[in-house]
């Protein structure tokens, strides 16, 4: 049944950026007004497009109050050393305590192997590896070891964050989150049903004070039924038949669902992997309808547990890209209008 924000503390809300559609130098008058509208975080992604750390720096420098993360960087496409140094500098220009969240992941082969030519091998260990790598550095720690998926000869940071950044793990089953609570600040989990929230936090298990658990919502705001289903099938065909999301599915339960996308991605044939993907699938992964309708959908994402909501918004054609509506779309979707309706 819907949850809302009186049943536990109040989440933290986020933004993907850059919005589709919208050129990253554009943003500037959207950013500085979102934690006017309730939004305390900015986040990006890495994969095939835009780089997840210059958003990131442009955010820091046009608003002083809000969080920024990376949801995720790949853990194979840069140098330990490197991304916990990128780390450290946009601490420098996001002062203050747990502001920067680096979110590090193992990402898929298509955006490791694919298009970096970099060999996609023993995805938990290596995102293990990097992350101990990563938290030791940042702390200002003298690290020489033979790490099992790499070793690092000799490296102290010269200058680590006055303030902590906080490490979480883009992290799907398992394994994966108990080792992002353990040994990290958290993790960020993505492209599940309201539902499906349960058993992720289940293998959680009690959540230290101050740890993050951050929910991926994918929206696009319109009640066209038709345009949101057909913009979201073949993302969606695709993300879910790479190996991580499909193993993410099988361990929610949601296999059955799956099993004639799959068969026809195995087969050569993505065109009916996309039309093999159940309605409810598309509709639950991908929410639309009206920004009240997606603010009522993305709410029963929020139970106890979960400490922000990240939102991807994709924007539809009727949403003229101009502040004034950029604007007034998140609003209607985000925490002010939650705060409003409760």
């Amino acid at each position: 049944m819907p949850v809302t924000n009186s049943v536990s503390a109040p989440p933290t809300w986020g933004v993907t950026l850059p919005l589709p559609g919208i050129s990253l130098g554009q943003h500037r008058p959207i950013v500085e007004q979102l934690p006017a509208i309730g939004y305390t975080d900015v986040w990006t992604a890495e994969g095939g497009g835009t780089d997840a750390f210059t958003p990131l720096a442009a955010t820091a420098a046009w608003s002083p109050s809000l969080r920024v993360g990376t949801g995720v960087i790949p853990v194979y496409t840069r140098g330990p050393a490197v991304i916990a140094q990128t780390a450290a500098t946009l601490a420098e220009l996001a002062p203050g305590p747990g502001r920067v969240l680096l979110g590090l992941g193992s990402s898929v082969p298509a955006h490791v192997s694919d298009i970096n030519g970099i060999p996609f091998e023993a995805p938990f260990k290596r995102t293990r590896d990097v992350l101990r790598f990563v938290t030791r550095a940042l702390r200002g720690e003298y690290i020489g070891d033979d790490f099992e998926t790499f070793t690092i000869a000799g490296y102290r940071m010269p200058h680590p964050p006055a303030d902590p950044v906080k490490v979480i793990l883009g992290a799907l089953r398992p394994a994966m989150l108990r080792l992002a609570f353990a040994d990290g600040n958290g993790a960020i989990t993505n492209l599940l049903l309201p539902g499906d929230v349960p058993k992720v936090l289940e293998a959680v298990g009690p959540q230290p004070a101050g740890k993050e658990l951050i929910v991926k919502v994918f929206v696009c705001p319109t009640t066209d039924r038709h345009y949101a289903r057909a913009s979201a099938r073949s993302f969606l065909a695709w993300i879910l038949n790479q190996e991580p999301y499909r193993k993410f599915h099988e361990w929610l339960g949601n296999d059955d669902l799956l099993r004639t996308s799959h068969a026809a991605w195995e087969a050569g044939d993505p065109a009916g992997a996309q039309r093999a993907l159940p309605d409810e699938i598309v509709d639950g992964l991908f929410i639309s309808g009206s920004p009240e309708d997606c603010r009522e959908q993305i709410l029963r994402y929020h139970v106890p547990g979960v400490t922000g909501i990240q939102l991807y918004v994709s924007l539809p054609p009727e949403i003229p890209r101009t502040l004034e509506s950029v604007l007034d779309l998140l609003r209607r979707l985000g925490p002010g209008s939650a705060a409003r309706s409760s």
